[in-house]
Order: structure tokens, then sequence, then C-alpha cells
């Protein structure tokens, strides 16, 4: 009997379901984005995890909604005399949010519970499931911390640091499921040196410190100031009593629009240098699939970093930001199947390498 087929359709489903979520957590940095920048976060003042789902369903449930958020320093500071039709926009870009964010978390556990039974899932890769469960559920408590911080005294918006970690800890996940996705993939590719494996590894990790960056270039919004390029207001680098204006040092690179864009900047630089070197040495020492897919990371870079500076002079509108939130998705998505698929090249993966879990594995006595 042919088992090599029953697993390769094993691992596929498995495999389309891992990138079906992760096509979500990246529909769900979009809205995520468009709350932010419609000043919707605070529309939605308490955590309510069940009963949250269920929105304002009378003309009395909105009223009484609309009066929490009366008493939030955004609308007295910000949005005083706004009508109930104008909250209820606020109110629907929060709620869809939230309510996307427990349609992920429904689309994850309920077949991860079916591939159990059914014996899909290998002991690596259940690990590496129940890792990005816990990180979701982490990631739900984030984001109650986030909004929280915004409904304190004197305060319009939440807090940068915490946006920056709330979108990070996303970015995070979405890079896991990618990862786990593409280790499911069958059969065997050219070996890559573990020169480019490792420069394929730095890849990630340097697009996770850019997003993060970029979080907190938004969430100080400070991307409304220094609208010049390549130059911040005729300096390529400004000078150091400006970009560490602010006692004590350290708050500078949170509070500090000067010293945020230029780390931002700089970043960004760097990763499209090494992305640049990386894919110039998988062509002259890889295979032709590393160098197809390194080349593939590098106009990913360049069109976003076209796309940040399109933005910044433009000074931030709301598509330009949007655009520029998902496409970070989307080069981290491909620098992260790019470094899994060249540390598994080489390497035999057939479908029962493993033990599964589930009931098949309690069958042939390996659980």
């Amino acid at each position: 009997m042919d088992m090599s087929g029953a697993g390769d359709r094993r691992s596929g489903a498995v495999r389309t379901w891992l990138y079906v979520v992760a096509a979500m957590v990246v529909a769900m940095v979009a809205v995520g984005g468009a709350t932010r920048l419609t000043g919707s976060g605070l529309s939605i003042t308490e955590w309510r995890p069940v009963t949250g789902a269920i929105p304002p369903l009378t003309e009395a449930d909105w009223a009484a909604e609309f009066a929490k958020y009366k008493d939030t320093p955004q609308y007295n500071i910000l949005n005083q005399g706004m009508g109930l039709s104008a909250f209820k926009v606020l109110y629907g870009w929060e709620w869809g949010h939230r309510v996307l964010g427990r349609l992920i978390g429904l689309v994850f556990f309920l077949p991860l519970i079916v591939f159990w039974w059914q014996g899909r899932i290998s002991r690596r890769l259940g690990f590496g499931l129940l890792g990005l469960g816990v990180l979701g559920g982490l990631q739900g408590a984030i984001g109650w911390i986030m909004v929280a911080s915004g409904l304190q005294p004197g305060m319009t918006a939440v807090a940068p640091l915490k946006l920056a970690l709330h979108l990070t800890t996303a970015s995070l996940i979405l890079a896991g499921l990618v990862w786990l996705a593409a280790g499911e993939r069958r059969g065997v590719l050219a070996p890559v040196p573990a020169r480019l494996q490792a420069t394929a590894m730095v890849l990630p990790i340097l697009v996770l410190v850019q997003i993060f960056l970029g979080g907190l270039v938004a969430g100080s919004h400070a991307g409304l100031v220094f609208n010049t390029w390549p130059t911040m207001d005729g300096a390529f680098v400004p000078p150091l009593d400006s970009l560490f204006a602010i006692r004590p040092w350290i708050e500078n690179f949170v509070d500090n629009h000067a010293l945020v864009q230029f780390d931002h900047r700089v970043t960004a630089y760097l990763v499209l240098v090494v992305a640049i070197l990386h894919a110039i040495d998988a062509r002259l020492t890889g295979p032709a699939n590393a160098a197809g897919r390194a080349n593939g990371v590098v106009i990913l870079v360049l069109a976003q970093m076209a796309l940040g500076i399109a933005t910044l002079l433009l000074a931030v509108p709301l598509w330009a930001a949007l655009a520029h939130q998902v496409l970070a998705m989307a080069v981290l998505t491909m620098a992260t199947v790019h470094a899994r698929i060249s540390r598994g090249s080489g390497v035999v993966m057939p479908a029962a390498a493993e033990p599964p879990l589930g009931f098949e594995g309690l069958a042939r006595g390996r659980i």
C-alpha cells in the first residue's frame, strides 16, 4: 500500500489550514490598522471576551455604550459633540476587529481538534501549534492592556509601546503559522549552504524588528513629522540634541518623534542591504530555488520601502498606511517561508517520519 500519497494529502490539508489562518491574521492586522487610523480603538471601553461578541441591538443598548465612551478622555478632548451615528462607525471598526480575533480562534482550534483526532498532527507540529495557541490567547490580553492604556486620564490614543507590542505579537503569530505550514512540504530540494541558511534566518528576525519600530512610529504619530526623504528636514542624520532631547534618554526611543522615525528609516536600509547581499550570495552559491526565493524577498522589500517613502511624503493617508502595514506582513511571510524551506532543504521528510498525535498514534503504540 502506498502510504506516501496518503501522507502527502494529509500534510497538504494541514498546510492549507495553516495558510488560511495566516491569511486571517493578515486581515486582522489590516482591520486593526484601520481601527487605529480611524481613531476607533477606544470606542469599546470594556473587555468582555464572551458577551462582547454581541453588538448593541437596541437604541437603549447603543445609548449605554455611547455614554461609556463619553466618559473617556478621547471623547472629551477630541470628539466632544460627536453624534450617535458617528460613534456607531467607530464602534463598528473596533467590534469588527475583536470579532475577527474570536473567529480566528475558532478557525484555529476547531480544525486542530479534528486533525488531532484524525492523527494528522505530528508530535513536533503539535508542540508548535500549542505554542501558537498560547501566544494567540496572550495576544487578546495584550490587546486589552493596550486599549486600557488609552483610557487613562489625559490619553487620547493607546500607548505607543503597547501598540508596537500588540502588532509585533500578531506578526510573530503570522510568522509561526507560515513557518509550520512551510515545514509541512514534502519532497527534497537541493541543499542550501549553511551560510545561506543562516542569513535566510536573519531576514525574518530583522523584519520583525522593523515591524516593531513601525508600530512605534504609528503609535507615536511620528510619521506626521519630517515628511521629507532621503533627508529629515535637510539632514541625513538629525543632530544628537534633537534625537536625544528627552530625559531620561531611554524614553527617546519611544516618545521622541525624531529618533523613532530615524530608527525606522535606518532599519529599513539595513533590511534592504541584508536582503540584497543574501540574494547575490544565493545567486552565486545556492541552488536555483533558493536564489528565486531570495530574489522574491528583495522585490517585496523594495516595494515596501517605496510604499513607506510615499506614505511619509504624503503625510500618512489612510490608504497608504494600510497598504504599508499589509505589505509588511507579505515581506515577513516571504522571508519566513524562505528561511524555513532553506533550513529543510536536502532533507527527506517522509509522511510517516514522526508518530502522529491522536488516536492513530495511540493505535500504533507510539505515544
